[in-house]
């Protein structure tokens, strides 16, 4: 029989030890922020009926779903963000939960898009969400749980670039144009990447004229500060009520993240961030990594008051937002911050023979529950061998049993040495008070 070619599917990715050990890292941190915040963890499936996934992604999004017939002959899809599950959960299990509701959910999701740098068809999303209060105090927290998380990772410096859908709401209404909300925003959100003549060629399809597209690219460009900008987008939304609460809000949101601690400059208003997502009605954000801002977006998010209205007859509006961890490693990466490569094993025993194997594992015990990793070489190779597997683990201390019974141990980076009688010594050696 012939082999199988070992091989993964384009844009999926085997992580290597080291990486998966700094991906976990960097999840424990997310998750240390989240706590802080009042926010508890939930759960919910990868596989989800196709309706519920493809209920408010907008049209370019529902093309990289993946989506299949399972064998009940239902139509599934994969989660594709972790927000629109999080519509659905609440829905159905509102009667469980005490609201305001605030959740985290660190999960994997899949888009079948085309694979490039800082973009792949499997994802880890960090999300922290606030579900039930209406207003500025949830949209502030918002910004500042996601300020606090990118200044817990230390990955340099990050901006979040905020603007409010209202106003371009207000903006449409403006120019005589407020029913093309959803294409117009759409082709906003690809300005970045796809520059102004395809947006104008866009917008101009969907029936906008020349000086209605010349007004949207100008509010959609940030000026020199951000009282500035607000100032440049109240002459331009006019005096259209949305337009107005989208600029009052944003002044208020900056107050409050001010106040809560925050560097005012990790904030900045920006009205060209429009989100491509059907379902976001007010603030939204998206972190740019200063120091690589062409790999795109490392976190986003924003309020969505409607999303839940899809499943559930009552009103459950919400604001959130995750962090892009695929998307921030490959960014760390290309920056050469990607960390040295780590063990979690702290110290490892080695023996010279099979009947020395019980005196090793009692000993490699005793440092487990004095809070030192340890493992066990698992086989008796020669010492050298067992000492080359250490150096190349990167394991900091190894013991040896001795005939005598007694145990030698080394610190590989520097060779100094102990000869100890129990794990008492080597835990005093290796964590000296």
């Amino acid at each position: 029989m012939s082999l199988i070619q070992p091989r993964t599917l384009k844009g999926f990715r085997d992580l290597m030890p080291d990486q998966a050990l700094r991906r976990a890292d960097i999840v424990r941190v997310v998750e240390d922020v989240f706590r802080a915040h009042g926010y508890g963890p939930i759960d919910t499936p990868i596989l989800e009926y196709a309706e519920i996934i493809k209920g408010k992604g907008g049209g370019e999004i529902d093309k990289e779903i993946f989506e299949f017939i399972d064998k009940g002959g239902r139509e599934v899809a994969m989660r594709n963000d972790l927000t629109v599950p999080l519509a659905r959960y609440v829905a159905q299990h509102e009667g469980k939960l005490v609201f305001p509701f605030r959740r985290f959910h660190i999960g994997l999701a899949f888009r079948g898009e085309r694979p490039q740098r800082g973009r792949a068809r499997e994802f880890l999303q960090c999300d922290a969400d606030l579900i039930g209060p209406v207003g500025v105090a949830a949209d502030a927290e918002a910004m500042i749980v996601m300020a606090a998380v990118y200044a817990a990772l230390d990955v340099g410096k990050v901006t979040l670039r905020v603007n409010d859908r209202r106003i371009l709401t207000g903006l449409l209404e403006a120019v005589g144009a407020p029913d093309q909300a959803a294409p117009v925003l759409r082709a906003l959100d690809k300005r970045d990447k796809l520059g102004d003549e395809t947006v104008r060629k866009e917008m101009s399809g969907v029936g906008l004229d020349d000086a209605a597209i010349d007004r949207v690219l100008a509010a959609c460009t940030p000026g020199e500060s951000d009282e500035a900008t607000l100032a440049a987008l109240e002459g331009l939304v006019g005096e259209t009520d949305a337009g107005r609460a989208g600029i009052d809000s944003l002044r208020q949101v900056r107050r409050l993240f001010e106040a809560a601690g925050q560097d005012p400059a990790t904030l900045r208003i920006d009205p060209s961030i429009a989100r491509g997502l059907d379902y976001y009605t007010g603030i939204v954000v998206e972190a740019q990594l200063d120091d690589l801002p062409d790999i795109g977006s490392v976190g986003g998010g924003g309020r969505y008051d409607d999303l839940a209205g899809l499943y559930t007859k009552s009103h459950m509006p919400g604001v959130g937002f995750t962090v892009g961890i695929t998307r921030l490693m490959d960014a760390l990466d290309a920056l050469e911050r990607g960390g040295e490569a780590t063990c979690t094993t702290e110290a490892m025993l080695t023996y010279p023979g099979d009947e020395h194997l019980t005196e090793a594992f009692a000993f490699s015990a005793a440092l487990r529950r004095a809070g030192i990793a340890s493992e066990v070489y698992p086989q008796p190779k020669k010492h050298g061998q067992q000492m080359r597997y250490a150096d190349r683990r990167g394991i900091p201390f190894v013991f040896t049993r001795n005939e005598d019974g007694t145990f030698h141990g080394k610190r590989m980076s520097d060779g100094e040495t102990l000869r100890c009688s129990d794990a008492s010594d080597a835990v005093g050696w290796m964590r000296p008070t």
